[in-house]
């Protein structure tokens, strides 16, 4: 959806992106955490009815953790539920809740919202925010996520950030 009304905002600066991710960082420790909780207790259920074999292992998170193929399985489920995350929020409605806190807002320079995939992609280029320090050389003020996405990253007013439809907002 484009809403072009997004499309002339000023570009988020260093300060404000930091702002939102320190946020945005807290919910995505929960989100893991969630996550992390869900998949063992779906590997101890696993194992519990017999589908997966202790092979020795006293306990559940011994097997976990000292079987590569089921450790590996376990990580990738956690990423995925964090880039999910990000990927979700950023598709929907241009914001995560840190990025709401700080009127910031995520979109095409034409203010069309990413789709799933593109918001995908930024989170893998965004190494986990490290290529935000782009912004501090590039005088248009985007990251390399931007850059690679051709996304930016605005600051609303705060009339715009109080719409309350996250579909086009």
């Amino acid at each position: 959806m484009i809403n072009t009304e997004h499309a002339n905002f000023p570009r988020a600066s260093f300060t404000r992106r930091c702002g939102a991710m320190i946020y945005d960082g807290l919910l995505a420790v929960a989100v893991y955490m969630v996550a992390g909780a869900v998949g063992f207790g779906l590997f101890l259920g696993l194992t519990s009815t017999g589908v997966i074999a202790m092979n020795g292992h006293e306990h559940v998170s011994d097997l976990l953790n000292q079987t590569p193929l089921y450790q590996g399985v376990y990580q990738l489920w956690l990423v995925m539920c964090v880039v999910a995350f990000y990927a979700l929020f950023w598709s929907r409605g241009g914001q995560t809740l840190g990025m709401r806190a700080w009127r910031l807002k995520v979109q095409h320079p034409n203010g069309q919202n990413l789709s799933f995939i593109t918001a995908v992609a930024r989170v893998v280029w965004s190494f986990a925010g490290v290529s935000n320090l782009f912004i501090l050389i590039n005088p248009d003020k985007l990251a390399l996520q931007d850059k690679m996405t051709r996304s930016e990253v605005v600051v609303l007013s705060v009339e715009a950030n109080q719409m309350r439809n996250w579909h086009g907002a």
